[in-house]
């Protein structure tokens, strides 16, 4: 599938004024022992925030979720996993983010992926994906629970944990709003 042409960034002076964009997306957790893979993220109206976040991305037409999951891990990562190699979805939410330049609203699905540790390869990121991924790495579980960075999404060690609880899948953490560098 080609590459869709980004739309010029622009910030409007009025958030109201901002393009809306709704889609279904799956987030991964790629976990090695006890290291989870994230990726430094920004926006480019604000160049002083960063936060972390799993690997993922949209659904494109015509997929199914794990199929997404594969594929995305593949293209951010240069991981390749088989769909049976996916635990979940775990977890799902509405995420809506409100940037500079854009909401984004997108039903998501979390899934996990139990790995040998990897050098990331992100030859295969998008043109959105090489304007705001700052850079990546593995942080130990110690670290997650400690750090003040801003790790998106805030409960990614329940995430992790419900690895154990397939019982509880898919938990569904409702609508949230909090994960914006712009307010909603």
């Amino acid at each position: 599938m080609s590459e869709p042409t980004r739309v010029p960034f622009f910030i409007p002076d009025d958030p109201a004024d901002r393009r809306n964009k709704i889609r279904s997306a799956v987030r991964i957790v790629v976990r090695a022992g006890d290291e989870i893979l994230l990726f430094e993220d920004s926006d480019p109206g604000y160049a002083d925030l960063r936060w972390w976040v799993t690997p993922g991305g949209g659904i494109d037409p015509g997929e199914t979720e794990p199929q997404a999951a594969v594929r995305e891990l593949a293209e951010e990562t240069g991981l390749v996993v088989g769909e049976d190699d996916l635990i979940g979805p775990v977890s799902r939410r509405i995420a809506v983010h409100g940037y500079s330049d854009e909401v984004l609203e997108q039903a998501e699905a979390f899934y996990l992926v139990d790995v040998p540790k990897f050098d990331v390869d992100v030859s295969g990121h998008t043109v959105d994906e090489q304007l705001t991924l700052q850079s990546n790495r593995w942080w130990t579980l110690d670290e997650l629970a400690d750090t003040t960075e801003w790790i998106w999404p805030h409960y990614l060690l329940e995430l992790i944990a419900l690895a154990d609880e397939p019982g509880r899948w898919p938990v569904d953490y409702g609508r949230e709003t909090d994960e914006s560098t712009r307010e909603v």
